[in-house]
């Protein structure tokens, strides 16, 4: 369980070294697809890099940050091997994972950088009319959706794959 708890940990700081790379160093529109409609239709694109070698050093952190997710899915699925998991074991790990990443998501990207720290208006000002006076992100049911069916889902297929071998 610790290690579960662990790997979960990881799995944020990974999601949050992509976020960041992606919002501060690459500047890329195509990085912010989930953003509302309104706030797409605002954004101006960056051609201009934030100083010199910004880009280069996000697409080092966004790979960094993949081969984090990577290593926490290979990990997981390692030591259930090892421990002889069964499908009920992998099943509450990877949905453990991914509920403490969604309401890792939901508290401090949503909530506190987008509503409260106004982290991407401070990147991407031209967007601060779509969330000016939100208290909470854009996104909720899309959140809960994610929640409550498609991770259980993505989490009871994946347990079944791994507890055939």
């Amino acid at each position: 369980m610790l290690l579960t708890v662990f790997l979960a940990i990881v799995f944020c700081a990974a999601i949050t070294l992509m976020l960041i790379s992606a919002v501060t160093l690459i500047q890329n529109e195509k990085f912010l697809s989930s953003a509302p409609k309104e706030a797409l239709e605002l954004l101006k694109p960056r051609n201009k890099e934030a100083f010199y070698g910004a880009r280069a050093m996000g697409w080092v952190l966004m790979t960094i940050s993949i081969l984090m997710i990577l290593g926490v899915g290979f990990i997981s699925i390692w030591d259930g091997f090892r421990c002889g998991y069964s499908f009920r074991q992998f099943f509450l790990r990877f949905v453990l994972i991914f509920t403490i990443y969604k309401a890792y998501d939901m508290i401090f990207f949503d909530w506190f950088l987008l509503c409260r720290f106004h982290f991407f208006q401070f990147y991407y000002p031209e967007i601060e009319p779509v969330y000016n006076g939100r208290k909470y992100g854009y996104n909720l049911k899309s959140q809960l959706l994610k929640l409550i069916v498609i991770f259980p889902a993505a989490s009871a297929l994946a347990a079944w794959i791994c507890s055939m071998f």
